[in-house]
């Protein structure tokens, strides 16, 4: 009887020990998946604000512009150094990040902008004058969107340009370009009308996200949870970055114009704004009522430097009118 019991006990040990081995694997399988997104995603997070950036050197050409290099340098260091984010599919930890990429975003689309300027009026002789065609590449280029993969099914079984590859070819083409203005093959016009324009531009711009913030504000600020503020801020961010290292080398762009103009004062005092946009960066963002006792409301304070840094730029602009 004993050797009945024995035997009939056996595969009842083995089908427990077998599930005890399986719980196991599935423990050890989500323990690994949550350290391949938890720490991916702590390797890749990444917010660049260094306003003492200095590009690479293949990014730079001596006799070139400097705001060129700065554009140049802005897509290396976003899309190839730190690595694009915004469109990681759920396979890759980035795809798990918010800031990042709402970081980076903003940093492409104020270069896109100050692109558009380039092509329409810094990088042509006149306005009837033809555009230079790898400004105009450019400018197209930065305006494809930041979430393309390599490969969608959705949209197509073929393999698709990415994000990544159209932002390299437009930091290719403006290489090439500073590099024809260099040898005195491209036309780079350093005059206050430019300027004008390509400050108007700016400021109508950050007009727009003040319009952001402030709507974003009346509709949903007092929230106990609000995850669209942390994506508002970090884009403004970015954008706020970019236009600030893009005016910053426009200052030795144009060097001869400011000084003539006497503008050194006043754009020291608009960078400085910007500079203060840039720098801030609080744990968590939030959006508080504005009359609150107890926490602040981190868009209304970055909508107010923004606005601030616009008013500037208006000032300056109406130098350059007179």
């Amino acid at each position: 009887m004993s050797e009945i019991g024995t035997g009939g006990n056996t595969p009842r040990g083995r089908s427990i020990t077998l599930r005890g081995h399986t719980r196991n694997l599935s423990l050890i399988l989500i323990a690994l998946v949550a350290i391949y997104y938890i720490g991916g995603m702590m390797w890749i997070h990444t917010i660049d604000d260094d306003v003492k950036f200095i590009p690479a050197k293949s990014n730079q050409m001596p006799g070139g512009s400097r705001a060129i290099e700065i554009m140049a340098g802005l897509i290396d260091r976003e899309v190839i150094q730190n690595v694009w984010t915004t469109n990681d599919p759920f396979f890759m930890p980035g795809s798990l990040l918010d800031n990042m990429p709402n970081y980076q975003q903003g940093i492409v689309s104020a270069l896109a902008r100050f692109g558009f300027e380039l092509t329409d009026q810094i990088g042509r002789t006149r306005g009837s004058s033809q555009t230079d065609p790898d400004l105009q590449i450019t400018a197209g280029l930065l305006q494809y969107p930041a979430d393309v993969f390599e490969w969608d099914p959705s949209v197509s079984f073929l393999p698709t340009a990415s994000s990544e590859t159209q932002y390299k070819k437009a930091r290719n083409s403006l290489i090439n370009y500073n590099k024809r203005l260099a040898e005195g093959r491209a036309v780079f016009e350093k005059r206050g009308d430019n300027l004008l324009a390509t400050l108007d531009r700016i400021a109508l711009d950050l007009g727009s996200s003040t319009a952001v913030i402030d709507k974003h504000i009346a509709e949903h600020s007092g929230a106990y949870v609000d995850f669209l503020a942390d994506d508002l801020f970090y884009g403004f961010k970015g954008q706020s970055y970019a236009y600030y290292m893009i005016l910053k080398a426009l200052s030795e762009d144009f060097e001869d114009l400011i000084q003539e103009r006497e503008l050194g004062n006043a754009w020291e005092q608009l960078l400085s704004s910007f500079q203060s946009i840039v720098e801030l960066d609080p744990y968590i963002i939030s959006n508080a009522k504005t009359d609150g006792q107890l926490f602040p409301n981190h868009l209304a304070v970055q909508g107010f430097y923004i606005l601030r840094a616009r008013t500037q730029l208006r000032e300056i602009s109406n130098i350059l009118l007179k």
